[in-house]
């Protein structure tokens, strides 16, 4: 058929390019292209195939940019087509978590792309990093590293910008408190910052600044010599056990709905399909078939005696 040679007869597509962070990314171990690389599919979708394995990576890939590039197809039309090429496993749409040093974590969006079509545990594989080639390159930094969070002020040389100053920390409050609590436990600046490392390492372990001080002042003798020792004594030998806390990490990579955008594990999206939109395309396919037969040629006998019946009801009328 026609569509079989379209890689061939495509001139190279001049297709604005996604934001950073966006657009297409080719999947890794591919066949190279041939003249019936997408003859498997229907028209539509080998078209629409045959332009999106030309363009280069980082390339929009919504439905609606690749409208107005497919002259032949709408955007629901091309809506379509994207759903057909995920379920026959050509496309893949991910995001990525990203670790961007000094600016925190952000999230990065790719459709990926293979003109060989794979099942959705070769997808599945590609996001958990299994496929040869299959980490996405590091995403530059939005942010120069060492950017000052704050401009500095209008004439003012660089030595004279001077960091502001942190706050006490609040293991070093709660000792400076300890002495409104319990004035025989009075502590000096020199003392509390001494005694910062203990405390932290109670607040670290799950106590709060109340029970902290609750345990230091518990049991006290009448008269307290020396209120450093005493404390420092106390925080060692009161200090609450270790407790492990299991690390809950986002995962790194998670598939999208190749319609909706909805995100999710592999397995909750086969053919690269949320469940909503997998009813909704057999719902389609339902309602189109039901039209179809609709239109099905009746036998001779029966249009001829839908006919007579016909031509009774209208001389009914008549009579009257």
């Amino acid at each position: 058929m026609a569509y079989e040679d379209l890689n061939a007869a495509l001139p190279a597509p001049a297709h604005p390019m996604a934001n950073p962070g966006y657009g297409k990314r080719s999947a890794p171990d591919q066949l190279p292209v041939r003249a019936v690389t997408f003859g498997h599919l229907p028209a539509r979708e080998a078209y629409v195939a045959g332009f999106l394995d030309r363009l280069p990576d980082g390339a929009a890939m919504d439905a609606k940019t690749l409208a107005k590039a497919l002259p032949l197809y709408g955007q629901q039309a091309v809506r379509t087509a994207l759903n057909n090429l995920s379920a026959a496993g050509h496309l893949r749409r991910v995001r990525r978590r990203a670790e961007v040093s000094d600016t925190g974590t952000r999230w990065v969006f790719h459709t990926y792309w293979s003109r060989t079509a794979r099942d959705n545990e070769w997808w599945a594989r590609l996001l958990d990093g299994d496929v040869p080639g299959a980490e996405p390159d590091p995403e530059p930094d939005p942010v120069a590293p060492g950017t000052p969070s704050e401009p500095a002020p209008k004439g003012a040389a660089p030595s004279d910008v001077q960091p502001k100053k942190a706050g006490p920390s609040p293991a070093y409050t709660a000792l400076a408190q300890l002495g409104r609590t319990e004035p025989r436990l009075t502590l000096s600046a020199a003392d509390c910052a001494a005694l910062e490392g203990l405390a932290a390492d109670w607040l670290a372990r799950g106590s709060d600044t109340t029970q902290l001080l609750r345990s230091l002042a518990a049991g006290l003798p009448e008269q307290v010599h020396s209120p450093r020792a005493l404390v420092q004594r106390r925080l060692r030998d009161k200090m609450p056990p270790e407790l492990p806390t299991p690390e809950v990490r986002a995962p790194r990579n998670l598939m999208e709905c190749t319609d909706c955008g909805v995100p999710g594990r592999p397995e909750a999206l086969p053919g690269g399909l949320c469940r909503a939109c997998r009813d909704a395309g057999a719902g389609a396919d339902a309602g189109a078939g039901a039209a179809t037969a609709s239109h099905v040629a009746l036998p001779a006998d029966a249009v001829r005696h839908r006919v007579d019946q016909l031509r009774i009801a209208l001389r009914e009328p008549c009579r009257r």
